[in-house]
């Protein structure tokens, strides 16, 4: 660190003495002297990467006061405990406090005692507040979650957006701003929000060694909750996150009954609830937790074996928050997600109500000037279930609570809390304001549309993708060079049945969409592509209808007709194959428009060799098992395959030989050899490549590269016995 030897050591003897610890991890050493700089600090570390210490360490070497902005009460108690238990004053205000613990706090960090205060984002809204808060030397504003900045992030906060002007109020001290997940688009919005100035911006690697990511393909209830049991047998201790309260509740259910020592969390239970089952997981009462996305912001039990996501999250970046909760402790833990097609529509509810449509939010504003102008006193407190029922019976809540927020933004409304009720006081700000002349931008509610209904179909990529876990979760957030896991259920297993590496015809029907795809774009004025048409339209002109619906420009392109040969049905596994693989993507919204994705583009083009994807309804399918390389026949072969399906020492020392070999060459171990190919080889036991080469699944290249070093674990095999 480029610190004085003096700063250095008074450093490391804070870091000692206070939290126990001899030295800084590599990704923490170098936030920390960058906070102690005095530079404005965006720090993205992976969850279970001490982000925390990153401004506790700093706030006990600088004279002043560190405010924290937490977006979570629960949170902010955890830390404020486990700071006070170390011997560091420390204290929190938030809206769960009573009067008198509020003036407590507000005492010491008059006078000076409190080193950290952590502060809930509303808090500063209360001119009050922030008259006393400006009083004391801020030596370092943090803020935690930073992600809940940005509208595109998975966990939106408004609150959030006036820290900026906040920053400004108490002398513009230096601000570190972490976070565990964020793309670049998400990084961008952070370093505008807080105004941060030539900020480092460093990011840790987001890899996870020590987790074991898979998704189980789960066909309803019943075979996740056989997944969930045989998960909890074998990892014991963990957190089950279900989209809604009703699934937690079943799941809870079907736990208990099967004895597991379980809590349940969701927004429904009281306050007082929601903390016992939270306590109780935390301090190791109880061994599972299952809950709802609001649990688990910061939550830091180090021993979580397993994380398990019941349905499919609404985005990469929060099944990746979540998921890192699991081994915080650098222990195997085990990531699984149940996943079930069906379970998309939970998450299409979830973005409608995150993205309401401007007539819903102009329908919304209008009763508000209504009931707010019949009102005695301006004001009208009512429910967002209630709005939503006075708008119409199939008007979505979620919709109204996010369409609330949008006239929040704009000032068109105010809302406050009403003492002794769960229900805000709503204020119109001017009732002679019109909804036309309100500062709503249409224009970034559409994109902000497009954009999380990108990440709904991201996710889902994922979920059907046939690559390295791990690795295809770092290449979303932009990490390159990231190599496979090798322990996740991709890189440990053959790859699936239906997807194949494309030759021939299958390829040919391939690169035929996706010039359809292509042909079918609009251009842009710097050239790049414009998706027009949605996939109904470009499957219509790929087979040649000749539909009224299907205009000149469609029947004049030199695509048109290319794939007659294909079925209705065939044409849409094709679409749904491609969709999944990454090679074409859709704008989202009501009307969703298909385009070619780089990775599409560059398939097309012929410039990516060695393309594998599912072939399911569309293509063809080569047959899966042993070759007639053996010149065995088929009953024969089976029996071969049977015996050698114990998993027999030679046999685990075959895998862990692939193992080696996958981590020498980059690959997964599937590329290296199938497991058939390893059951072949364990029960025919040959001791010269020659030999081996008469199993299918081994060429030229294995030959070279791989047969030698499995050839010589069986020839050792074999004279051991």
């Amino acid at each position: 660190m480029d610190m004085s030897e003096e700063e250095l050591n008074r450093m490391t003897q804070v870091l000692h003495e206070r939290f126990g610890y001899s030295a800084l991890r590599p990704g923490q050493e170098t936030v920390v002297e960058a906070v102690l700089e005095g530079r404005d600090t965006l720090a993205i570390m992976p969850t279970g990467g001490g982000k925390s210490l990153c401004y506790q360490l700093p706030a006990l070497c600088m004279e002043g006061v560190t405010v924290v902005v937490s977006p979570l009460i629960a949170l902010m108690k955890d830390q404020v405990d486990g700071l006070r238990a170390k011997g560091i004053e420390a204290g929190a205000v938030n809206s769960a406090q009573g009067i008198e613990e509020y003036r407590r706090v507000m005492q010491e960090l008059r006078t000076g005692k409190l080193k950290i205060i952590y502060v809930a984002p509303e808090r500063f809204a209360q001119d009050r507040f922030m008259s006393q808060l400006t009083e004391c030397h801020v030596a370092l504003l943090a803020v935690d979650e930073a992600h809940c900045l940005s509208q595109w992030g998975h966990d939106f906060r408004p609150e959030y957006l006036r820290l900026g002007r906040v920053r400004e109020q108490l002398g513009n001290p230096p601000v570190i701003a972490l976070t565990a997940t964020a793309t670049k688009v998400v990084r961008e919005d952070i370093v505008t929000a807080l105004r941060l100035k030539e900020p480092a911006v460093i990011v840790s690697g987001f890899a996870r060694s020590n987790l074991h990511f898979r998704i189980s393909h789960c066909e309803g209830k019943k075979e996740k909750f056989l997944r969930i049991r045989r998960t909890v047998a074998e990892w014991k201790k963990g957190i089950i996150y279900c989209s809604t309260r009703k699934n937690v509740m079943n799941v809870y259910s079907e736990l208990k009954e099967m004895g597991a020592n379980a809590v349940a969390y969701h927004a429904g239970m009281t306050d007082e609830e929601r903390e016992f089952s939270q306590n109780a997981f935390i301090s190791g009462q109880a061994d599972i937790v299952v809950a709802t996305n609001a649990f688990g912001m910061g939550i830091d039990r180090p021993d979580v074996r397993f994380v398990v996501h019941y349905e499919i999250p609404g985005s990469v970046e929060a099944y990746y928050q979540e998921a890192g909760r699991a081994g915080r402790d650098g222990k195997e833990a085990c990531c699984e997600l149940l996943f079930n097609h069906a379970d998309l529509k939970t998450q299409e509810f979830f973005y409608e109500g995150s993205n309401p449509s401007l007539s819903l939010i102009r329908s919304l504003y209008n009763l508000l000037v209504l009931l707010c102008g019949s009102s005695p006193s301006g004001e009208v407190q009512l429910s967002v279930d209630e709005m939503a029922a006075r708008l119409g019976r199939d008007v979505n809540p979620m919709g109204v609570g996010t369409g609330l927020s949008v006239l929040m933004r704009a000032g068109a409304i105010s809302r406050t809390d009403v003492p002794g009720s769960k229900t805000k006081s709503t204020r119109v700000s001017s009732l002679d304001v019109p909804f036309a002349a309100l500062e709503i931008d249409s224009s970034i509610l559409n994109e902000k549309a497009a954009r999380d209904h990108r990440k709904i179909e991201a996710i889902t990529r994922y979920a059907y993708s046939g690559c390295c876990r791990q690795k295809w979760i770092l290449d979303y957030f932009g990490e390159t060079g990231s190599k496979p896991c090798g322990q996740c259920d991709i890189c440990l297993a053959a790859p699936p049945e239906d997807v194949h590496e494309l030759s021939g015809t299958s390829l040919n029907i391939l690169r035929k969409a996706l010039s359809g795809v292509a042909r079918a774009s609009g251009r842009n004025p710097d050239g790049t592509r414009r998706p027009i048409y949605g996939r109904s339209k470009i499957m219509d002109m790929l087979r040649g209808a000749k539909k009224a619906t299907l205009n000149s420009h469609l029947r004049g392109l030199s695509t048109y007709g290319i794939l007659a040969e294909l079925t209705d049905q065939q044409l849409r596994a094709l679409f749904r194959a491609m969709q999944d693989a990454g090679l074409v993507e859709s704008s989202g919204g009501d009307m969703p428009l298909i385009s070619l994705t780089d990775l599409g583009d560059r398939v097309m083009k012929g410039k990516l060799e060695n393309i594998s994807m599912s072939t399911r309804g569309w293509g063809e399918e080569k047959k899966a098992g042993v070759p007639q390389k053996l010149g065995a026949s088929s009953r024969a072969l089976s029996a071969i395959l049977s015996s050698a399906q114990e998993k027999t020492a030679l046999y685990r020392e075959l895998v862990a030989t692939r193992m080696e070999l996958a981590r020498q060459f980059h690959l997964p171990p599937y590329r290296i050899a199938s497991n058939d190919s390893l059951h072949a080889l364990a029960s025919l036991r040959p001791t010269t490549v020659q030999g081996a080469l008469r199993i299918k699944g081994f060429g030229a290249w294995s030959c070279e590269h791989v047969l030698p070093a499995l050839v010589a674990v069986i020839q050792a095999f074999c004279e051991e016995e």
